[in-house]
Parts: structure tokens; C-alpha cells; sequence
């Protein structure tokens, strides 16, 4: 059944009824988050440097090693949740990675001390939360239209409702929205990069995903 999903899938693995695939499109964006879950597991966070205003003093901000280790580990996460929903063959399973990359995407700069980021993070936390409904109303609709959640058995079926495919639209769009939480750039410019670059990172690839789901069922 995958072999009508693309023309070259090049990797399966089952799981039952369940089968993670990897084609050329998808190993490309496999291949860029792994690159960057590396980056940030070997790299050492930023030293942020504020300048004294009217002078031409400043002053580097030493990030702590236990808030460092907590940005570490929550990027890491977020990484392989990003790979998990690259991978997925399955609709609720990607449904649940992308819930994971939202709110791993918050435990990213929930460990910076900083008023402004704090308050742009719950922001960010409440729409993610309330992103989770249309996500799995999708994957709920889809189910009980198609009878299964395999893209390759929707495939075969081609019976997926729109409104199922809109319902996911917009539950990613609120899971993985920080390139385009403008109104709260605090966020985005938490400091302890590498580890922000990760809520970028894993926010295109999951655009790039469903696209490409979408496409396919």
C-alpha cells in the first residue's frame, strides 16, 4: 500500500497495524532534524551581551548550568518529537508528536528568568492547549469516516473529509506557531540559543509534514 504513497519510499517499518515510512521527501526533513537535535546536544548555550545604553559599556550574562541542562533536555525531546511525527504513518500518532512539539516547545524557555518571556511562553502555552481540540477532533473524524488512521490505508480508501483535513490545519497551526507568534517576539529571543533554535526548527518540519500528509491522503 505505501508504494502508492510515493514512487520511491525508500524505508518501512512495522508496527502491527501501524507502519513508520520514509520517503525522499521526508528523509530530507528527517535528515534536518537530526542535524539539529546534534547541534544541540554537542553545543554550549550563547553568553547574551546587553549594551549600556548611551555608553559604551556592556555587560555578558552567564547562563546558569541547571537552567542550560533543563533547555538541553527539553530541545533534545523536542527533536525526537519532531522525528516521531516526520516518520509516523499514522494519523493520531502524528496528531500526538505534534501536541508534544507544542508543548516542549514552551518547556524550551520555561527555565529563563525573565518576566517578558515568561508571560509571552503562557501566551503561547494557552493556544497550544487549546490547539489539542481541533487536532484530535480531525483524527476523530477521520476515523469514524475511513474506519482507520493508516496513511496507507487512507490512501487506498481516498475517502478523507476535508473538514477533518482543516480541523488538523488548524491544530498545527497552534502547536507549531512561533514563526509566526510575531506579537510576542520575547519568546524567540529567550536566550540559550542553540536550544531556542529548536522551536523554529521544529515548527517548519511540522508545517513541511503536514503538507505533506495532506497531499498524500
Amino acid at each position: 500500500m505505501f508504494e502508492q504513497i510515493h514512487e520511491q519510499t525508500l524505508l518501512l517499518l512495522p508496527f502491527g497495524d501501524i507502519v513508520h515510512y520514509l520517503s525522499g521527501y521526508t528523509v530530507i526533513l528527517a535528515a534536518f532534524a537530526v542535524m539539529f537535535l546534534l547541534l544541540a546536544l554537542v553545543s554550549l548555550p550563547e553568553r547574551p551581551i546587553d549594551i549600556v545604553f548611551g555608553t559604551d559599556g556592556y555587560y555578558i550574562k552567564e547562563i546558569p548550568v541547571d537552567i542550560m541542562k533543563f533547555q538541553r533536555f527539553m530541545a533534545l525531546a523536542c527533536g525526537i518529537s519532531t522525528i516521531g511525527a516526520i516518520t509516523t504513518g499514522d494519523i493520531f500518532n502524528f496528531t500526538l508528536f505534534a501536541i508534544f512539539i507544542g508543548i516542549l516547545n514552551i518547556g524550551i524557555v520555561a527555565a529563563v528568568e525573565n518576566k517578558h518571556v515568561l508571560d509571552a511562553a503562557f501566551s503561547y502555552g494557552l493556544v497550544v492547549m487549546m490547539a489539542t481540540i481541533p487536532l484530535f477532533a480531525g483524527a476523530a473524524t477521520i476515523i469514524a469516516t475511513c474506519g482507520t488512521l493508516s496513511i496507507g490505508e487512507l490512501v487506498d480508501t481516498d475517502a478523507t473529509p476535508l473538514i477533518a483535513k482543516l480541523l488538523i490545519l488548524i491544530g498545527v497551526f497552534g502547536e507549531g506557531m512561533a514563526p509566526f507568534y510575531i506579537g510576542k517576539t520575547e519568546i524567540t529571543r529567550a536566550p540559550g540559543a542553540p536550544y531556542i533554535l529548536m522551536i523554529h526548527v521544529s515548527s517548519l518540519l511540522l508545517f513541511l509534514r503536514t503538507i505533506e500528509i495532506f497531499l498524500t491522503v
